[in-house]
């Protein structure tokens, strides 16, 4: 599998919006630099507690694609409020597998279903319970180091 980094996505807080960045840096048990759960600071942190399953969120392109396409809407990576879109990349395959990007090696810890604060910021929550196993995949920081938008994903 080698897949591509699509999008390279930050929050700086649980209320703004995701940014689109050409490079991110991530640190082991720290998470993105420059985004909301780096400092312990999203929807789902808790304060004083290392989540290794918090340290960054990817999604496949395809899956986004789908819903579109099926639904006629018209949802972009950013709004999943993921770190990391992907293209030809099963990410469901690497739960319990460690693979690279760059010079970054993560695990693949559990998916990442949608949950009630994506369906009601999203407002389409009969179309997102079609997400359920295709919305992501969280992951841990093993070795950190900087990821760019011309990374491929390998499988060690």
């Amino acid at each position: 599998m080698s897949g591509k980094i699509s999008n390279l996505l930050i929050s700086k807080s649980i209320e703004s919006p995701m940014q689109n960045v050409n490079q991110v840096v991530l640190e082991v048990g720290k998470g993105i630099f420059g985004d909301r759960y780096y400092n312990q600071e999203g929807t789902f942190s808790n304060k004083g507690t290392v989540e290794p399953d918090r340290d960054v969120t990817l999604i496949e392109i395809e899956n986004i694609n789908a819903l579109n396409e099926e639904h006629n809407l018209s949802f972009a990576p950013e709004d999943f409020r993921r770190n990391i879109a992907v293209t030809n990349c099963d990410l469901n395959s690497l739960v319990g597998k460690e693979f690279q990007i760059g010079e970054v090696v993560l695990k693949g810890i559990r998916l990442c279903e949608p949950c009630k604060y994506i369906a009601e910021k999203l407002d389409e929550k009969k179309a997102l319970t079609q997400m359920v196993h295709k919305a992501g995949l969280r992951a841990q920081i093993i070795k950190g180091g900087s990821i760019d938008l011309h990374c491929q994903i390998e499988v060690l």
